[in-house]
């Protein structure tokens, strides 16, 4: 059995659920899934995948469970209370092979947001492990460990960057549960204060970590349906969030419209009621420098700021990172798949993307154009227009 507790997924997963519980408990989504490494045939996996995800649905939340969330001073009690009712239902996921014969699979989520915003990060899991079990059936756990030793060594290298720290963001991509597991401990061990903890609930639960996460794009992409105008959508993401967290949790997503669209939203009251940014596209170099002179020109110190990066990162990257920010601001790292899918094999480029909230098209604008997925050209022009966005040169030529 790959996933064995609801709690195995990534913490905003509850802190968007409760916000849905309490302002938008009537609103229904549609969830796709999408592989973007090319020539990966998922075909004949699909019933594994369909029985693991049988058993995902036969999960609750343990009274353990529920305690350990229940002491989040962000977690309130009627969400608890509603958790202790919760399960998955099969009836709103479909697994099947794409008519393009190309042996791609389609993983179709529709129902109530309420009731399917937890099978994301699990199913992606699950499409990971059962791929890589029958992939690599004597996986070389030997070369995933000289590996995350090199890195483990890179970021101790240096004792003028003892203060750069990472987190464990790497779920949905893992190799395994199992050796998700292993990177944790092997981060917790070697790095010390230098790991801040991780994503994952279950594992931070188990292993006295830090859970981390705020908000992802589903929340922010589903207020384009939810809110009272499509050119305020963002701004009413982030003052329903601000309403329901009165503060905590004050880290924003910057890139669900792009980065100059959201510092055209992000203003001076957002500037010192949110905590920082998080950055999950587009140059990191770019997208820092931007953000702190907004700061600035907003009256803010940027010392007092967070800046969270979270895109493709390996270590060399996060020292680079931390190299040109440090002093400037406060910084935070979550690493991925670099971490928990490292063995020397090709990981999956995976995604389940909401792609419509009460039967209206929901999309993010990436500042990497890749990442975008929406259907519906019409209203992809209409977006970009709404929010003066230009059509990326790959998008319009057609790539």
């Amino acid at each position: 059995m790959i996933i064995s507790s609801l709690l195995d997924t990534d913490l905003y997963k509850f802190t968007m659920m409760q916000v849905v519980l309490h302002y938008f408990p009537a609103a229904n989504v549609e969830y796709k899934f999408r592989c973007r490494t090319p020539n990966v045939n998922l075909v004949p996996y699909i019933d594994e995948i369909r029985s693991e995800v049988h058993k995902l649905c036969k999960l609750r939340f343990s009274e353990g469970d529920l305690d350990y969330l229940r002491r989040m001073r962000f977690i309130k009690g009627d969400f608890i209370d509603f958790l202790a009712l919760f399960h998955l239902n099969e009836k709103y996921i479909s697994i099947t092979p794409s008519a393009k014969g190309n042996g791609e699979i389609e993983i179709d989520i529709q129902g109530p947001w309420l009731h399917t915003i937890l099978f994301e990060i699990p199913v992606l899991a699950i499409v990971n492990e059962v791929y890589f079990r029958n992939t690599q059936q004597q996986p070389d756990y030997s070369e995933g460990r000289e590996r995350l030793r090199d890195k483990i060594q890179l970021l101790g290298a240096r004792p003028e960057f003892a203060d750069c720290k990472i987190a464990d963001y790497g779920t949905r991509r893992r190799f395994s549960g199992r050796w998700h597991e292993e990177v944790i401990l092997t981060l917790k061990d070697g790095l010390r204060d230098q790991f801040t903890g991780t994503s994952n609930v279950f594992y931070a639960m188990k292993h006295g970590l830090t859970p981390l996460g705020t908000m992802a794009h589903e929340y922010l992409q589903a207020c384009q349906a939810l809110g009272p105008r499509l050119r305020d959508s963002q701004i009413f993401g982030f003052e329903m969030w601000a309403k329901e967290y009165r503060g905590d949790l004050g880290i924003a997503l910057s890139d669900v419209y792009g980065m100059q669209a959201f510092l055209r939203d992000f203003d001076m009251y957002f500037c010192k009621l949110f905590d920082g940014a998080r950055h999950d596209s587009g140059d990191p170099f770019d997208w820092g420098e931007r953000l702190l002179a907004h700061y600035e020109a907003n009256r803010c110190d940027p010392r007092t700021k967070v800046l969270v990066f979270s895109d493709a990162l390996d270590i060399p990257k996060v020292l680079q990172l931390y190299e040109r920010f440090r002093g400037r601001c406060k910084l935070a790292f979550g690493v991925g798949t670099n971490l928990t899918n490292d063995l020397g094999y090709n990981p999956l480029q995976i995604v389940i993307k909401m792609v419509k909230c009460n039967g209206q098209p929901v999309a993010k604008l990436s500042d990497s154009p890749g990442k975008n997925m929406c259907e519906d050209k019409a209203y992809l022009a209409y977006l970009r227009q709404v929010f003066g966005i230009d059509q990326p040169e790959e998008e319009a030529a057609g790539k």
